[in-house]
């Protein structure tokens, strides 16, 4: 069953959540792992892509725009994720999306900011009711 995970951020910013995103996906891909980064809108992708251009200056994380290339390893996109993506789901929207069961994880970004902070509760009860192991991890300041 999918392992769904909170990251608390403590911060107000909403941007500190695609510093984590970009830290997760590292991680994730350097142990091999296909991840799926499920933005919000066009707007967020593209910072986020640019962050992960960016993310490290001595090192590059792979990765494409889902409808762009299907096999990157970590890819960014607004709907259904690519075919070959079911190990990491970091989902950056408001929502729990439908596909979350085609996972073996999926992590949930939360900062302080009031409409990210009350969505993640609900997604925490959601995810409760469906019977998902849930683990949260307080993170240090960024």
């Amino acid at each position: 069953m999918t392992r769904v995970d909170f990251y608390v951020i403590p911060s107000a910013d909403p941007s500190a959540r695609l510093q984590v995103a970009c830290r997760l996906a590292e991680k994730a891909w350097r142990q091999g792992m296909q991840v799926y980064l499920h933005c919000a809108d066009e707007a967020q992708r593209s910072e986020l892509d640019g962050r992960l251009w960016s993310f490290r200056g001595e090192a590059f994380i792979p990765h494409s725009l889902a409808e762009e290339d299907a096999e990157a390893p970590v890819a960014l996109g607004l709907g259904e994720p690519p075919g070959n993506h079911r190990d990491l789901l970091i989902n950056l929207t408001l929502e729990a999306p439908g596909f979350v069961p085609n996972f073996s994880r999926v992590a949930e970004l939360v900062v302080e900011e009031p409409a990210i902070r009350q969505a993640a509760r609900d997604k925490f009860r959601f995810y409760r009711e469906q019977g998902y192991p849930l683990q949260d991890h307080r993170l240090p300041r960024i």
